[in-house]
């Protein structure tokens, strides 16, 4: 349901609240390394049309956003990129960060459009904008009262929506924005590193109305363009109805400008991401319906603050529901509503909304990204280093470790930032890709058709075919892959409904540096009559052994971690899983999606790496282990007309 209370674009509201916001006037720079290699000649793009899995990350901040900044964040677009090409950054914490695997294949920095770019100018004694109020109170003094109370104008901007027009310079604006792209184009090379142009724009609500302490649920979308893109981002600052965002996209793909935007964090909307009614609390028509999904066919399943496929409350026979659940709404502790959060309940109200309206404006498919805040994101549970800079750069900040030199947990009372926030966050995630070759157009195709998986940070590989001619000797088919491409549709698309049920090919591989897989699992939601249903069904398991015709639940591998060293059990789980699958409850009248979850055998969650390094227990509060894991995007069965 629609709420009132002040509209808020969230940009960094949570700085006002942080013990770490402070104003010096600039952070040591790890010496850049040559921009562009002259001598690399552009890559010969080869195209393969059974399609490449390309991993990457499509929500990235650097120290053009406000909130980046005052964490202490001082690297560029261009930083960042370097970031995904291997390269090492220095955190604001001041150590070097660097990718533990291979490079990124492709990169989005999405810097919140809110005050673009204003922070740097405002720490620059050659900006006039030095000299504003704010400015001198945020970076000309140490007294971090003054910082704070200088900052709390800003917030306070932003949560009222209206801008303080002395600051909100659409000059330097527009400058930082051509910079953003200018970075794009420069470290774009087809085939190596595919890089978009792009902007976070960060619109949320405040349910409490207090400006001064607000309960601030988050409504934001990462707008990724094609190829060209416009010369201004929009802000929530211009307008505070995702509707107006949505028109500006579609005036812009009417002049020759592609886009799509990208919601993330449904977990702490507080119900409002997937609410059924219009952001105004008008009916939904097909109209906007049709709208939402042209502008917005993908969404963010997981970031570091949490995942949200589903939560526990939601779906009670999800033994795998309670994953890195992030529930706490920023700035405050308040815990948001669970309903209209999460993405497995939107898809299912897309269905029966379908069933009331013919269109679907929940026909997402799912991508994965780090949200980090220092740019470059930590997709490694063992070499975590969080998202707000400073505030959380070591293990005692975010909770892992006991403060001090303590060496036992007994009596520790954490810092309430660590105990709400930072020891809740996680080491996630990934978008990936199916896609022809290594280029702008055709990844960018490739999630505009929703051929995409995310993945908790592994680089795991899923795919997910579905139809109506697959026998079971297409899996040991050289051309397996063309042929299911030939016979039916892969994740993101439809398939109309059949006598008997389709076959549901699934096939995934580990990260080769990660765990072995556990099992392979089909969830599945339908609508009877309104009504919405979901089931979970083991359809692969690894060490041979095979799921529960009752229960539809394989058995244990018996994995095991030791969480002393965090070393695991070497003999049992699976490099692959592969399964052609029919479902045992086929009913070709209902309206049904489908889609994949890949698991793991367990391993050690980044604040036991933590503890393990430190040399002391992990904090009892915390989970010491967890399953990483990969989700396809779903295939939705559409009932044939009678």
């Amino acid at each position: 349901m629609w709420r009132a209370g002040a509209i808020v674009p969230t940009v960094s509201v949570l700085c006002l609240m942080l013990s770490a916001c402070v104003g010096e006037r600039s952070t040591r720079a790890l010496p850049a390394t040559a921009d562009r290699d002259a001598a690399v000649s552009e890559a010969k793009i080869v195209s393969n049309p059974d399609r490449n899995a390309y991993f990457g990350d499509l929500h990235l901040h650097t120290k053009y956003s406000v909130d980046a900044y005052m964490f202490g964040a001082r690297v560029s677009p261009s930083d960042a990129y370097r970031f995904a090409r291997g390269e090492a950054l220095l955190h604001p914490g001041g150590y070097e960060i660097k990718l533990a695997g291979p490079q990124l294949d492709f990169l989005a920095v999405t810097d919140h459009s809110e005050y673009l770019g204003i922070m740097p100018a405002m720490n620059d004694p050659d900006s006039y904008l030095s000299q504003h109020p704010i400015a001198q109170r945020m970076f000309s003094t140490i007294d971090r009262a003054e910082i704070f109370a200088a900052y709390g104008a800003i917030s306070r901007s932003l949560v009222s929506g209206v801008p303080i027009d002395e600051i909100n310079d659409q000059e330097i604006i527009s400058a930082v924005w051509a910079d953003t792209i200018a970075a794009a184009d420069t470290f774009y090379q087809p085939g190596i590193l595919t890089t978009f142009a792009g902007f976070e724009y960060s619109l949320g609500m405040d349910l409490d109305g207090d400006l001064m302490t607000p309960d601030i649920a988050t409504l934001h979308r990462n707008v990724i363009f094609r190829g060209a893109a416009p010369a201004r981002a929009y802000s929530a600052l211009d307008s505070t109805d995702p509707e107006d965002l949505w028109d500006w996209m579609d005036d812009l793909r009417g002049g020759g400008i592609e886009s799509l935007a990208i919601p993330h964090n449904s977990n702490i909307s507080s119900g409002l991401a997937f609410q059924v009614e219009r952001f105004s609390g008008a009916p939904v028509d097909p109209d906007y319906m049709r709208q939402r999904m042209r502008n917005e066919p993908l969404v963010e399943i997981t970031q570091v603050k949490g995942t949200s496929e589903t939560h526990p409350m939601l779906s009670p026979n999800d033994e795998w529901a309670d994953f890195e659940l992030y529930e706490v709404l920023i700035p405050s502790q308040v815990v948001g509503e669970i309903g209209g959060s999460y993405i497995r309940e939107a898809l299912r109200n897309g269905l029966a909304m379908t069933e009331g309206q013919g269109v679907n404006p929940f026909q997402f498919g799912f991508i994965g990204s780090s949200d980090s805040h220092v740019g470059g994101g930590s997709f490694d549970e063992k070499g975590y280093w969080s998202k707000l800079g400073r505030n959380d750069a070591t293990a005692q900040q975010r909770g892992s470790v006991p403060p001090g030199n303590a060496q036992s947990w007994q009596g520790v009372e954490l810092d309430p930032r660590a105990q709400k926030w930072f020891s809740r966050w996680s080491a996630a995630g990934l978008t990936g890709v199916w896609a022809e070759s290594n280029t702008r157009e055709a990844i960018y195709d490739a999630l505009r058709r929703k051929e995409t998986f995310a993945t908790s940070g592994p680089r795991m590989r899923v795919r997910f075919f579905a139809g109506y001619d697959y026998a079971e000797s297409l899996l040991d088919r050289p051309d397996m892959v063309a042929a299911a491409y030939a016979g039916g549709v892969s994740m993101g698309g439809d398939l109309l409904s059949g006598t008997v049920s389709p076959g549901f090919l699934i096939w995934a591989t580990s990260d080769p540096r990660g765990a072995p897989l556990q099992r392979l699992q089909i969830i599945k939601g339908w609508t009877v009559a309104g009504e919405t249903f979901e089931a979970i069904y083991d359809v692969a398991c690894s060490d041979g052994l095979k799921p529960d015709a009752t229960s539809h639940r394989c058995p244990n591998n018996q994995a095991e971690v030791d969480l002393s060293d965090c070393s695991t059990s070497a003999d049992v789980g699976a490099s692959e899983l592969k399964t052609l699958w029919h479902d045992p409850h086929y009913d070709a009248e209902q309206r049904a999606f489908y889609y994949v979850r890949v698991l793991e055998n367990p391993t050690c969650r980044w604040s036991t790496w933590d503890a393990v390094k430190a040399g002391t227990p992990p904090n009892p509060d915390l989970p010491a282990t967890l399953q990483e894991r990969a989700w396809s995007s779903p295939i939705w069965l559409i009932p044939q007309a009678k």
